[in-house]
């Protein structure tokens, strides 16, 4: 072993350029080659690895004995550093759920971790009140409205239009900010307060319901329709757990001011202390910062959340339970799950650099390559070290190439099969060569075809 390793370093410059060269005169698809030489080139002399380089393959290649030999060489080399099977991490299914529907989601990659009828349609209650916020955050946003704005409440807005539901307790003709309302909302879930701000904002109700569906088919959440503010049973309001995971997740990315409001233990207004009915928030063992609760008879009890655990952010959405607190059990199960046997890691920052590679006519040989975003995945935890990488490109890459020229994809694979894409992009600019280095490169291209 220690002789051949020292063999394949002495003939490491020549395998790089001979072994390039034969993969790309060899393939009838001149746009793609493997490039298992750079796994060696990159962690050679090591037995194990956690990321690998490789390309997918395609077109056909002829099989000349010199071909033939080095690609056996080559593929001899990979076959020392690869692991001769997947270490598999087992990961039970997901905990049983009483309610009409749930759904958990990494907040930052998307990933559905679990799910059960997710696109049910459902009656959402005060979960409602979620959309009302985040329209209040946009226009909090926009500066159509600010916090210290003085809203005048009607008599629609009246606490006493509410009885034996929750409420901020505002009262007709009097004048309360936008601050204030706000915290109505989110903590206290006052159906009086939704309806003050709808009017401030919309000037009706009923136009708030239309700014409310416009809003949410923005956001695609197709199954949803919205009849009033407050989230009080109506004919045809209605949503879904995976829309309101939808929506839970534009509100903390696109409004985080909002979203601060709503790990708000208490709000007291006109001298009534009410607390956060999310009952989440006062427990220690995660760190719950929102969102929000839902109940009426015809609803059942249903609950948002949202938690992190390090630099992962789950949110949940549990529809329908039986009782107040079968949803803080139900929430918690799934945040625990998600959290104890999931991770969400970055295998490349936006502009690191994943592979150099052959550029035909330019100044320089090899162009670097990687992706202008970062690249978050969500996956089972101990699998990081089955996570692979490779790529593809659109075509032979020909100077002179801009910075930042999409070129191709750069595939995440775990256990061989393809979980995450990304468009792959020059890191650099290439100009064109000399004209002599050009003729090279035509020479070589001529031979090459």
């Amino acid at each position: 072993m220690v002789i051949f390793k020292e063999l394949v370093t002495l003939l490491m410059p020549f395998l790089r350029n001979y072994a390039q060269y034969l993969f790309f005169a060899h393939s009838q698809d001149c746009y793609k080659w493997y490039t298992f030489v750079q796994l060696i080139i990159l962690n050679f002399p090591h037995t194990t690895y956690t990321m690998t380089n490789i390309t997918k393959l395609s077109g056909k290649f002829s099989t000349s004995k010199l071909f033939t030999f080095f690609t056996g060489a080559l593929f001899s080399a990979a076959t020392v550093l690869m692991p001769s099977a997947h270490a598999i991490t087992i990961i039970p299914e997901a905990p049983q759920i009483n309610a009409k529907g749930f759904i958990l989601i990494d907040y930052t990659t998307g990933k559905i971790i679990a799910e059960e009828n997710a696109d049910t349609q459902l009656a959402p209650a005060s979960l409602t009140k979620i959309m009302t916020s985040y329209i209040i955050g946009k226009e909090l946003e926009n500066g159509n409205i600010k916090n210290t704005d003085k809203v005048m409440i009607s008599e629609q807005a009246w606490a006493k239009k509410f009885p034996d539901s929750s409420k901020m307790f505002i009262e007709v003709g009097t004048e309360v900010p936008v601050s204030l309302l706000n915290q109505g909302i989110i903590v206290a879930s006052g159906n009086d307060a939704c309806v003050a701000m709808a009017e401030h904002i919309a000037g009706s109700e009923s136009a708030f319901a239309d700014l409310m569906n416009a809003h949410a088919e923005q956001l695609g959440m197709s199954s949803s329709f919205f009849e009033n503010s407050h989230g009080l049973d109506s004919t045809s309001h209605m949503t879904t757990p995976r829309d309101m995971a939808t929506l839970a997740i534009a509100l903390i990315r696109e409004v985080p001011d909002e979203y601060a409001i709503y790990k708000q233990k208490s709000f007291t207004y006109n001298n009534i202390k009410q607390y956060n009915r999310n009952g989440l928030l006062w427990d220690k063992s995660l760190n719950v910062d929102g969102m929000k609760t839902g109940h009426t008879s015809n609803a059942g009890y249903s609950l948002v959340t949202s938690a992190t655990k390090g630099d992962m952010r789950l949110v949940t959405v549990v529809m329908g339970t039986a009782s107040e607190r079968a949803r803080k059990v139900e929430s918690k199960k799934l945040l625990n799950y998600g959290f104890r046997f999931f991770e969400t890691i970055t295998p490349y920052k936006a502009g690191e650099k994943f592979i150099a590679n052959r550029v035909w006519m330019g100044e320089k040989e090899n162009v670097d390559l990687g992706i202008i975003s970062d690249t978050p995945i969500t996956i089972p935890r101990g699998q990081r070290k089955n996570l692979k990488a490779n790529f593809e490109l659109n075509q032979q890459l020909t100077a002179p190439l801009a910075k930042g020229t999409v070129v191709g994809t750069l595939f995440l694979q775990l256990n061989d099969e393809d979980i995450a894409q990304y468009p792959l992009v020059t890191l650099e600019e290439v100009n064109e060569g000399s004209l002599f280095s050009r003729l090279v490169d035509y020479v070589k291209l001529q031979f090459a075809n």
